[in-house]
């Protein structure tokens, strides 16, 4: 097995998880984490016995693929360089501040033959990834992603924050565009950002989806509820656990109430940040699509865009 050369821009928080997961893998090198903090830089680095560095331009020429976990506002202008300078790329979501921003790392990715990936890391849940024979025509969708407040994370709006992770979900479960868009949001404890909202969505197939997204909550939850025609899908993404209701069928059952069967899922239990990172070494090494795109980043990004927008003219509609 080839071991690619990796490296980590951003160590703070979640990227100090992106090097330990470099460093486990097999089919990883991490040469280098890269952190404007030098102190801090050092002491990831000394845990994975890898070399810290301040300015991510020294990983050009030394270095295959890499993470970048840094502020949302710089993920464009660090991915973009490291794209066009022979990289392959996963930049955490959301992807990038702007749609024009987005757009400009598909088209720098394509032209260069770089691979970029989006950091939606729920679509690495086990229980997301144990349901692709189950879920078929979704009618109505029902999400709460729910957090105690934390500091980091707040330089974007809840909907960037957390939310995007449920809009991703949605989009490649519903795989229809979206016709409308009803929102609401409050801002709590951030002075501007809103810390908490409710959407619904409307989608051209008929779907619905209703979708709560908090970080002043009191306690956790990550739950969606997905009802097609023949079933009630049940997602916990916090334990990983999936459970499916179904309506049974047979001529013996004409002229009854339908019965409920209640089916199993087997799911073996992930660690989906190490999934996540595997399948990008994975599309890095075979050059082939990864499992999320820059595409479906940018329409993740542009539904929650919309959703922003539509909260602040709400905002300014709204005599108190």
């Amino acid at each position: 097995m080839k071991r690619l050369k990796t490296a980590v821009i951003g160590v703070g928080y979640l990227g100090k998880f992106h090097a330990a997961k470099y460093a486990e893998l097999e089919q990883s090198e991490l040469v280098a984490v890269v952190d404007n903090n030098a102190e801090n830089a050092a002491q990831i680095a000394a845990q994975h016995n890898t070399r810290a560095v301040t300015d991510y331009r020294e990983l050009f020429g030394s270095v295959d693929a890499v993470s970048i976990v840094v502020p949302t506002e710089q993920h464009h202008r660090i991915a973009k360089e490291c794209l066009e300078n022979g990289l392959d790329v996963l930049v955490e979501k959301p992807m990038t501040v702007t749609l024009a921003e987005a757009d400009d790392l598909i088209d720098c990715a394509q032209k260069n033959n770089r691979i970029l990936q989006v950091g939606h890391l729920e679509r690495f849940n086990a229980a997301v990834l144990s349901l692709g024979n189950v879920l078929t025509t979704p009618l109505f969708i029902e999400t709460h992603r729910l957090a105690p407040f934390k500091d980091r994370g707040t330089d974007v709006d809840v909907i960037l924050d957390i939310m995007i992770h449920d809009i991703d979900i949605i989009l490649n479960i519903v795989n229809s565009p979206v016709t409308a868009i009803h929102a609401v949001g409050v801002p709590v404890v951030s002075p501007e950002k809103n810390d908490i909202a409710n959407v619904r969505l409307e989608f051209e197939s008929g779907c619905v989806a209703n979708v709560t997204a908090s970080r002043i909550s009191v306690k956790e939850m990550r739950k969606t509820r997905i009802f097609q025609p023949d079933a009630y899908i049940s997602i916990d993404f916090a334990t990983q656990q999936a459970e499916v209701f179904k309506r049974m069928e047979g001529e013996e059952m004409a002229g009854e109430m339908p019965q409920i069967m209640y089916e199993e899922i087997t799911i073996a239990q992930n660690d989906a940040l190490l999934c996540e990172i595997t399948s990008f070494l994975d599309a890095a090494e075979k050059r082939c699509k990864p499992a999320v795109p820059g595409e479906a980043g940018r329409n993740a990004l542009k539904v929650a865009l919309e959703i922003v927008e539509q909260i602040e003219h709400r905002k300014k509609n709204v005599q108190f």
